[in-house]
């Protein structure tokens, strides 16, 4: 039984968007009654940030916010580490402070976990007929290769190993002895999954509302160099 999920939110710079994604998760009514806990980790951002977050908190109270700084900048993977240890809810979701992704598809995840049928579930941005923005084909290329590249050493057969969106009991997630501070996360997480005896993963379509450099959109190609260090790191070595 699900009484609370946990949504992770690292945030950088996201000041004028983030009070979007915010009212989003306020929003969606969860199946079964689950409540929502927002962990929002400021990633030592160098606009005013903290100062939306704290506003936007004490101006709507009925959403439980937890937010936590950064000391210093450490990347994307270091926040969702932070945010992983103050998770109290049974399970979590990570979730980008930008618009890209919308909560509104958190039941279609929940909905394999509460069937019982999942112990994790992907969020794939290239499956189902749900709405996917037109923009970089050398992404979708790079994005291909990397997911090709983790499935041939995990022997899943993902669609989308990038995402963002991905739901897990939070127990799992706090076990995994995470290390990546920076895009190296997603490699790294799907590597210790794949290794975890008897898991159940599951993939669900979802939306994708992408954003381009302009908009602010942050990764980049020394980012997949990483990601590829990081699938033969992690899959080869312990």
């Amino acid at each position: 039984m699900i009484k609370t999920l946990s949504i992770l939110i690292p945030a950088y710079n996201e000041a004028k968007t983030i009070h979007l994604i915010l009212d989003k998760v306020k929003e969606i009514e969860l199946v079964n009654n689950i409540k929502k806990e927002v962990i929002i980790v400021n990633d030592f951002s160098t606009d005013n940030t903290i100062e939306v977050l704290e506003k936007y908190s004490q101006e709507n109270p009925e959403l439980p916010i937890t937010i936590y700084n950064q000391p210093f900048n450490q990347g994307k993977g270091a926040a969702i580490h932070k945010a992983i240890e103050k998770a109290t809810g049974e399970y979590l979701i990570i979730q980008d402070a930008d618009l890209e992704y919308d909560p509104e598809e958190y039941n279609d995840l929940l909905k394999p976990i509460l069937k019982g049928f999942a112990d994790v579930v992907y969020g794939s941005r290239f499956i189902g007929g749900n709405p996917h923005r037109i923009l970089f084909f050398w992404h979708s290329i790079g994005n291909k290769i990397l997911t090709s590249l983790s499935n041939m050493f995990t022997n899943l057969n993902l669609t989308d190993m990038e995402t963002c969106y991905k739901l897990m009991k939070t127990d799992l997630a706090k076990s995994l002895d995470l290390k990546e501070n920076r895009f190296g996360f997603e490699p790294e997480l799907t590597a210790k999954l794949s290794k975890v005896k008897n898991i159940r993963i599951y993939e669900v379509g979802i939306s994708y509302y992408g954003r381009t450099y302009d908009e602010g959109k942050k990764i980049g190609w020394r980012d997949g160099l990483r990601a590829i260090y990081c699938i033969v790191k992690y899959n080869l070595f312990k």
